[in-house]
Formats: structure tokens, sequence, C-alpha cells
């Protein structure tokens, strides 16, 4: 019903925190203390994208109207505590394994860019 919307609020989270860093953020950071930025806005482009996507789908099938309260879920108690629920559980659940799926990424990212350190290296001690 709105589960899109916990995704979209830890997009617009994310967003607001690289826009912060991009305009007041350090410029003498802390060698692999942090993660880049790019790689955080990975996980702001996969947010926002997951939410346009789930958005479109629940356009679709009715569940979310251009007229407000723009929630069908909205017009009574019951619809309105059964969606609540929806974004507690699924919502929850979904951004979730997009942060997880990131956090991966970014770890899969970092050794490959080891690596290929590592192979520069051992190119330059063999020159």
């Amino acid at each position: 019903m709105a589960c899109f919307i916990v995704t979209t609020v830890e997009a617009a989270v994310v967003t607001a925190a690289v826009k912060r860093e991009e305009k007041c953020g350090t410029k003498e950071r802390e060698e692999g203390k942090r993660i880049p930025l790019r790689k955080v806005k990975w996980l702001s482009n996969l947010l926002w994208g997951g939410s346009a996507i789930l958005a479109f789908e629940h356009l679709w099938h009715g569940e979310l109207v251009p007229y407000f309260p723009f929630l069908t879920a909205m017009y009574n108690a019951q619809d309105t505590a059964a969606m609540l629920r929806e974004m507690m559980t699924t919502g929850t659940a979904m951004a979730a394994c997009i942060t997880i799926v990131w956090a991966a990424m970014v770890k899969v990212s970092a050794v490959l860019e080891k690596r290929s350190a590592v192979a520069c290296q051992e190119n330059r001690i063999g020159e």
C-alpha cells in the first residue's frame, strides 16, 4: 500500500546528507576512515530508483491516486492501520535489503580497488 514511502524517506535523508557533505564537508578526509562520497551516492541512486519503481507499481494497481489523500488506504482507519503495518514490516525490510546490497557493493569495490592498486604496484616494481 505505501511501503515505498520508507525507501523514499531513507533516500531523502541520504541525499540531504550527501548534499550537506558536498557543501560543508571537510577537505582533509582521512583515507580509509570514511566511505567516499561517490559510493554514498550509489545508495542514494538505488533508493530513489527503487522508490520510483514501487511508486509506479502502486499507481498502476490503484493504491496511489493523483488527488488528496493520495493513498487509497487513508480513507478509513482499518486500511490506514494495515498500511502502517505494511510500512513497518515490508517497507523497512526493503529499505534494509537495499542498504545491505549497497554495503556489499562498497565492500566488493574496495576489494577490487585494493587488488588493482596491488597489481599496479607490482607492474611498477617489475619495470
